[in-house]
């Protein structure tokens, strides 16, 4: 049995068929989940090539640039033909990605891992790749897997996938941090970012390049974010005239009430407190001596689910950006225990990945079904939906605190080998000191 699963022919047979079913529910699924896709990206695309009329160039947008382009690409075979053509491409982008998780020559090594991922867009739905954000994360999984060897190449893919949609940036923080080669990786991601700026600004885009930060913050509670949970009940109970309605400027299902409006003004500045505060926590393991291929996963998993957790927009397609942050932490896992490592202080973080990745598997599966099977009676506050809810935006929460539950152990343990080390002394109050260790880079890589 072991042998079938690692079987290169079934590990791409079965990313076949998962695409083609989830495809199929894109296409002919309750729910409309391609409705951005079809009715939104497609109308943006059109306008640009009948009226020449460019979004991020011509007014302002809620995407970064970049994200224009594939968009543009699924219009090459027709507008007739632009929901296939999107859904060939996001399959192309997911093969590449998942030949990067298996290897180019040998899939046994990492089969557990491109199995979890197919497990994961299963438990996730068509949503998976039916947005915006289905573009980038095959990007970012490339990205991540190859800074190891290609720190460059990887800040390049990860700066680009930025410029699709700002979630990556979580990611290349985490490296940033992460990683002794830091100067190189940031410099790659300066250089890739001004380029798209001086291309967007030959073209007259002017400020409108910057446009998708300012349409973000200005946006009320969508139904489905963390925070709206507490006035979603208070619809359902009819308390302080909280409602749901739907807003026509951002196109999507938003919710009001006593207090609504403070919250949606302070969750972005909340969101950016707690990410520099987990920022924090990492330069604090850095310093302490944890290793870059300690740290990169759950410190790349605590910012990617600080970005959900605490943000005012809930979208089910955010759910796909944990993916990533897995992957890396299980490929890390088979690292270890192949080099022989998984023995030490960090074994326990080792053999308790597989705890985020269930986690992100339960999460998938209340997300597909709250959206789309299940949506309208969300919206009409069925008490069933809204615990369903409730549970999904729950777990967020768990995962953030096991991320870092995780980056403290590794902490502790660093500190206590400093004390043995230095005699009992230690260095309790030296957390920013320069040390041997912080000029390593990333010890693993895919084969």
């Amino acid at each position: 049995m072991l042998a079938f699963a690692n079987n290169r022919f079934v590990l791409w047979c079965a990313f076949v068929i998962v695409h083609f079913w989830l495809g199929m529910l894109n296409l002919f699924g309750p729910g409309f989940p391609m409705g951005d896709v079809t009715l939104v990206y497609k109308f943006w695309i059109d306008q640009a090539l009948g009226q020449n009329f460019w979004v991020g160039i011509d007014s302002v947008w809620v995407y970064p640039i970049v994200a224009i382009i594939p968009m543009l690409l699924a219009a090459t075979l027709g507008p007739a033909l632009y929901a296939s053509t999107w859904l060939s491409l996001i399959m192309g982008l997911n093969a590449l990605a998942f030949a990067v998780i298996t290897g180019w020559r040998s899939s046994k090594n990492h089969a557990v891992v491109a199995w979890w991922w197919l497990g994961f867009l299963v438990a996730l739905g068509p949503i998976a790749l039916g947005r915006i954000d289905s573009v980038t994360v095959p990007l970012a999984i490339i990205g991540m897997l190859i800074v190891a060897t290609r720190p460059v190449a990887a800040s390049v893919v990860l700066t680009i996938a930025t410029w699709i949609k700002v979630w990556p940036a979580a990611l290349l923080a985490a490296v940033v941090l992460a990683d002794g080669r830091r100067r190189e990786i940031f410099g790659a991601a300066v250089l890739v970012s001004s380029a798209i700026v001086a291309i967007t600004l030959v073209f007259g885009g002017g400020t409108n390049v910057f446009s998708f930060i300012t349409q973000q913050t200005g946006r009320g509670l969508q139904v489905e974010a963390p925070v709206s949970t507490i006035w979603m009940w208070f619809a359902a109970a009819g308390i302080g005239g909280s409602r749901v309605y739907y807003d026509y400027d951002i196109l999507t299902f938003q919710v009001t009430g006593v207090g609504a409006d403070i919250a949606s003004v302070v969750m972005t500045p909340l969101l950016g407190v707690v990410a520099l505060a987990v920022c924090a926590v990492g330069i604090v393991a850095v310093r302490r001596g944890v290793t870059s291929v300690e740290l990169l996963p759950a410190l790349s998993l605590a910012l990617v689910t600080v970005l959900i957790a605490f943000n005012k927009v809930g979208s089910p397609q955010f759910v796909m950006w944990l993916a990533v942050p897995i992957i890396v932490g299980l490929v890390f896992t088979i690292a270890r225990r192949r080099s022989l490592l998984s023995a030490d202080g960090a074994g326990r973080v080792v053999e308790s990945f597989r705890v985020p990745a269930t986690l992100v598997l339960a999460i998938a599966i209340l997300t597909q079904a709250i959206y789309p099977f299940f949506y309208t009676p969300l919206l009409n506050l069925n008490p069933v939906m809204l615990l369903a809810l409730t549970a999904r935006n729950l777990l967020y929460f768990v995962l953030l605190a096991w991320a870092i539950a995780e980056i403290a152990f590794l902490i502790r343990q660093r500190t206590s080998e400093l004390v043995v080390d230095s005699g009992g002394m230690g260095f309790p109050g030296d957390l920013f000191a320069q040390n041997e260790t912080d000029s390593a880079p990333i010890d693993w890589k895919v084969n």
